[in-house]
C-alpha cells in the first residue's frame, strides 16, 4: 500500500511518499480501506516537529479521516464488511473523563495516522458515520466535530437564548457555529474576513465582527449583548485572544480553550477581570467515542453537512497541507483516496 511518511526530520519537504505491506487485522480487529481523510492544525504541528521534537522513527501523520471495513480479524463482529466507519481520534479513551494515560494513545502521534490506503483498529475504537455524509464530509468528524461538540453541548450545556462567540471560520468555529444554531443559540462569529463573516452568515450565524477592522471585538460583543455579554465563547486564538474573551463574557459565562493559533503562553493573565466575571475556563482536548457516537446521532438526525473547503487527491497530500498552511480556507480541507487502492486480500 502507498501512504505518507515524516522522516529524516521535520517539516512538510520531509513528507515522503513510501510504500507499505497492507497490515493484517488480529483478534477483534478490523481492517479499513481509507476513503477520505481531513487536516487539522495539529497536522501541520506533528509535520514541523512541535509536538514531539524528539521523534525518531518513521511517522504516518494525520489524525482523521473515514473507511471502509474490507477484513474483520477472528471474533470481530462490532461491524461488517462494507460497514462505513471512522477511527476515534484518542483510541483508549471510549467513556468517561480521560486521564493522562489517553494522551499516549491518539492517533497522527505518537500513533501512526490515517495517511495511508490502509490501516487496521480494534473493533472499539472505531464509530459508523453517518449515512447522508460524503466521504469526505465524514472524514471532518474525529477531530474538530468532537471538538466542538464536547465544547457546545458536553461541556458548554449550551441552550435556546444563549449567545455564543466563536473564533474564526476553520473547522472546529464552523462546527461549534452549526451545534449551537441546533442548540437554539444566538452565534456570533469573528473573522478577518467581510467575505468568510458573509459565508458564516449564510450557514446561521447571526452577527459577524471582523477584528482586523474592529480589534476591540470584545466590545463590540458586549455592544451586540446590551452590555451583558456573551454566555459562551469558543477561544481558538490563545494567547492573543484569551483576555478579549474575558471582557467579553458575561459573569458566570465560559469559555472553552480549544485552540492556540495566536501563540499557547499568556504572558499578563487578567486575574481581576475573570474573578469579576467569575470566568469558568474549560480547556477541550477532543473528546471520548461516546460523545463521537452522541453527536453522530444528532448529525444524522438534523441532516447536518460539514463545510468542506477543498478537495485533494491522495498523491497530493503535500499540497494539501500547504494550502491549510497558507490559512485561506473556510472550513475543511479534505483528501480523496484513489479507490482502486490494491487488494487487501
Amino acid at each position: 500500500m502507498q501512504a505518507f511518511a515524516i522522516q529524516g526530520g521535520f517539516g512538510l519537504d520531509r513528507l515522503a511518499r513510501v510504500d507499505r505491506p497492507i497490515p493484517a487485522p488480529g483478534p477483534k480487529e478490523v481492517l479499513i480501506r481509507l476513503k477520505a481523510a481531513s487536516l487539522n492544525a495539529r497536522d501541520l504541528g506533528v509535520i514541523g516537529g512541535f509536538y514531539n521534537p524528539d521523534l525518531k522513527g518513521p511517522l504516518i501523520p494525520v489524525s482523521d479521516g473515514v473507511g471502509e471495513v474490507v477484513k474483520l480479524g477472528e471474533g470481530a463482529t462490532r461491524f461488517g464488511l462494507g460497514d462505513r466507519v471512522s477511527p476515534i481520534f484518542t483510541q483508549s479513551w471510549i467513556a468517561g473523563e480521560a486521564t493522562q494515560a489517553n494522551w499516549t494513545s491518539t492517533l497522527g502521534s505518537p500513533l501512526d495516522g490515517l495517511l495511508a490506503e490502509y490501516a487496521v483498529f480494534h473493533e472499539e475504537k472505531l464509530v459508523l458515520v453517518p449515512a447522508h455524509l460524503t466521504d469526505e464530509e465524514a472524514a471532518t468528524l474525529p477531530c474538530a466535530a468532537v471538538t466542538a461538540w464536547h465544547a457546545i453541548v458536553e461541556e458548554g450545556q449550551v441552550k435556546a437564548g444563549d449567545t455564543v462567540v466563536v473564533q474564526g471560520t476553520g473547522g472546529v468555529s464552523l462546527f461549534a457555529l452549526q451545534f449551537a444554531k441546533l442548540q437554539g443559540a444566538r452565534v456570533i462569529v469573528t473573522s478577518s474576513s467581510d467575505e468568510k463573516l458573509g459565508r458564516a452568515i449564510s450557514l446561521g450565524a447571526d452577527h459577524g465582527i471582523n477584528y482586523k477592522d474592529n480589534p476591540d471585538w470584545n466590545d463590540a460583543v458586549l455592544s451586540y449583548t446590551g452590555g451583558r455579554g456573551a454566555d459562551h465563547i469558543v477561544d481558538l486564538g490563545g494567547a492573543a485572544t484569551l483576555a478579549r474573551s474575558i471582557d467579553a463574557l458575561r459573569v458566570g459565562g465560559r469559555i472553552s480553550l480549544v485552540g492556540l493559533l495566536s501563540g499557547g503562553k499568556v504572558e499578563d493573565f487578567p486575574i481581576v477581570p475573570a474573578i469579576l466575571r467569575r470566568v469558568r475556563l474549560q480547556a477541550i482536548n477532543v473528546g471520548s467515542r461516546e460523545m463521537f457516537e452522541a453527536m453522530n446521532r444528532a448529525i444524522s438526525r438534523h441532516a447536518l453537512r460539514p463545510v468542506v473547503d477543498r478537495v485533494f487527491p491522495f498523491s497530493q497530500s503535500v499540497d494539501a497541507l500547504r494550502h491549510l498552511q497558507n490559512e485561506s480556507y473556510f472550513g475543511k480541507v479534505a483528501i480523496r483516496f484513489d479507490q482502486n487502492a490494491a487488494s487487501a486480500g
